[in-house]
């Protein structure tokens, strides 16, 4: 099975702009794929996407040569496995705020020596035939993201971006938003000190920088920022804005 690597354009700093497919439908995903994004990220946290249907919608992406990411539903390494078996591009793993948990992720995500992922006979192995293949390039061609959605992630962000094996750092502000506003840090102010204090820490470190944008003037603004990628809202999200617009201007 070849696949299409997130890695080079990563490392070279290149701006991606891609999409959550959160439409449970490999039809989706090829109407997503065919629009023109550089990337697209299956979501498996708040979709229910899972098992033959993932594998199906990642073979959808495959058929238009666009690199997908999976966001896993949390840090179990039985998802994250499944997820890579399956022919991900890579992984996104939600809600990563200590190092022990960016650990865990990692363990699960990387062979050894970086890891402790399994072998197995999954279809991004070719059922078997292809596991030596496979294991000898899959840690360097599978993307490992880990999301910065709360405010112990901010905290924790140097000593996480320490860890070898992690790509992505991907900052999630609706939830860092939520998570501030808890700890008693309300409003615009404080979730972009927060973003700014992200971003530095990532600019400090061997790992590439991404963040999610609701509209295209601000993914401009993310990417003239300095962060290279950015996930722009979802098919469903999309689906839902363009369906308004044309009902509006019908009856205009």
């Amino acid at each position: 099975m070849s696949r299409v690597s997130l890695r080079p354009a990563l490392a070279a700093g290149t701006p991606l702009i891609g999409a959550f497919a959160a439409i449970p439908s490999p039809m989706a995903v090829e109407i997503l794929a065919a629009s023109g994004p550089d990337f697209l990220c299956i979501d498996g946290e708040h979709s229910p996407i899972a098992g033959e249907r993932l594998e199906n919608m990642l073979r959808a992406a495959q058929v238009h040569g666009i690199p997908a990411l999976v966001r896993v539903p949390g840090h179990a390494p039985e998802a994250i496995a499944a997820a890579l078996d399956a022919g991900a591009a890579g992984i996104l793993a939600p809600r990563v705020s200590t190092v022990a948990e960016a650990r865990a992720v990692i363990d699960a995500a990387r062979y050894p020596a970086l890891g402790r992922r399994g072998a197995g006979p999954g279809r991004a192995a070719g059922y078997g035939p292809g596991i030596p293949d496979y294991i000898a390039r899959a840690n360097d061609e599978t993307v490992l993201a880990v999301q910065f959605e709360t405010v112990e992630a901010v905290e924790n962000a140097a000593d996480i971006l320490s860890l070898p094996g992690i790509d992505l750092a991907f900052i999630g502000p609706g939830d860092l938003g939520v998570t501030l506003a808890a700890a008693g840090q309300p409003g615009a102010d404080a979730l972009d000190a927060a973003i700014s204090s992200l971003a530095a820490a990532i600019a400090a470190s061997p790992v590439a920088a991404g963040i999610f944008a609701g509209t295209p003037a601000e993914a401009r603004a993310r990417i003239g920022s300095g962060i290279p990628l950015v996930i722009m809202g979802s098919d469903a999200m999309m689906l839902g804005e363009a369906l308004r617009s044309r009902f509006h201007a019908a009856r205009a």
